[in-house]
């Protein structure tokens, strides 16, 4: 077997097909595709940690989310490469994207949900009994990531406002005092309640590579179109704004305060 054949390089490098004969609409393809495969990776891990974490398991866990931030990182510098597109640039084929809009994307959904971002309305987006729809509202309705968190929290003797034995995750994370407490003793008796306290660093370091990814998009979007709307009728920049106000694990940011 060859490289080529071991890693299907014929498919893979024949993927891209711009609409245009414009030079720069190859960057964009590439970049987004490139962006897909990475989230694969990251969907990959997260499932793969979000089992460990439930199964109080969590060296492997850990592994898993070192590596997600790693991939995250990743994505952060792919917007360094999009930025190269000028304004002038974009507009030779914009308009041959049409209704396409990477906020459709159901890998970045996935990882919105296992990270907890979650919202029902995203599901609708895809078509009802679709492999598409099936995966996004399974990933809705179980734990994210820092639930399964709070989950082990219950598991290891800390009282929590949380009901375990809930089916459904679908509703969106509302932050609970009761949660910042128990944060607060694994932060005030790092050793003994390491591997809880090394959690709760490994998802903060998510957290601060996911707000990074979104700022660089939100100042790469600004750079090539400025305030106009995005393409497939979201509101562009100032989407992006708003979701820079997104948090995923409140209570991991305010224990730095109450400390």
């Amino acid at each position: 077997m060859s490289y080529g054949e071991y890693l299907h390089l014929d498919e893979l490098l024949n993927c891209q097909h711009p609409r245009t004969q414009q030079h720069d609409e190859m960057l964009f393809v590439i970049i987004h595709q490139a962006t897909e495969l990475w989230m694969k990776l990251a969907v990959h891990e997260l499932q793969a940690a979000l089992a460990h974490v439930r199964a109080d398991d969590l060296p492997p866990a850990f592994k898993m989310l070192s590596r997600f931030s790693r991939i995250q990182s990743q994505l952060i510098q792919s917007w360094d490469v999009l930025s190269t597109l000028t304004p002038s640039d974009y507009l030779t084929f914009r308009e041959q994207l049409g209704d396409a809009s990477g906020l459709q994307s159901l890998q970045y959904r996935l990882i919105e949900f296992y990270l907890g971002n979650k919202n029902a309305r995203h599901v609708a987006q895809f078509e009802p009994g679709s492999a598409a729809y099936q995966r996004l509202q399974d990933a809705l309705r179980q734990p994210s990531i820092y639930q399964a968190a709070l989950l082990l929290l219950l598991k290891r003797g800390f009282t929590l406002s949380l009901d375990a034995q809930r089916d459904d995750w679908s509703e969106p994370y509302v932050p609970d005092d009761s949660v910042t407490t128990a944060w607060l003793r694994v932060y005030g008796d790092t050793q003994r309640y390491w591997d809880l306290y090394e959690l709760a660093e490994k998802l903060v370091d998510i957290e601060d590579w996911f707000r990074q990814w979104r700022f660089r998009h939100l100042t790469t979007v600004e750079r090539i179109i400025g305030s106009k709307r995005g393409t497939g009728g979201t509101a562009g920049a100032s989407y992006l704004r708003k979701a820079l106000e997104t948090r995923l694990f409140p209570e991991l940011w305010d224990v730095r305060t109450a400390l």
